[in-house]
C-alpha cells in the first residue's frame, strides 16, 4: 500500500516572484525550462509573468492590477455592509411608524 504524501503549499514572497519574473524575461529561456530549474510549477510561473505584464500596463484590456482588485474587493464589502444597514434602517423606520400610530 502506497503512503499518501501530503505536499505543503509553499508561500513565496512578492519579491521572490518579481525577481523570478525578471530572471525569466532576461534569460531568454522558456517558462517550462525555468520551472524545471527552479522547481516551481509552470502554471504558477505563467501567472506571475502575466500579472507582471498587467502591473506594467501591458496586459489585456480590462485586466485589473493587484491594487485595483484589492480596491474592488473592499468596495464590494463596503457595498454589502451599506445594503445591510439600509435594510435595518428601513425595518426600524417601519417599526417606529407603527409605534407612533
Amino acid at each position: 500500500m502506497e503512503k499518501e504524501r501530503k505536499q505543503r503549499r509553499r508561500t513565496l514572497s512578492a519579491e521572490y516572484k518579481a525577481e523570478t519574473v525578471r530572471l525569466i524575461q532576461r534569460s531568454g529561456k522558456s517558462i517550462g525550462q525555468m520551472a524545471l530549474e527552479l522547481g516551481i510549477g509552470d502554471t504558477a510561473l505563467r501567472r506571475w509573468v502575466a500579472q507582471a505584464e498587467i502591473e506594467a500596463g501591458r496586459g489585456p484590456a480590462g485586466a485589473l492590477k493587484r491594487s485595483e482588485r484589492e480596491e474592488l474587493v473592499e468596495l464590494r464589502r463596503e457595498n454589502e455592509r451599506l445594503r445591510m444597514e439600509r435594510e435595518i434602517l428601513k425595518k426600524a423606520t417601519a417599526f417606529f411608524a407603527k409605534q407612533s400610530e
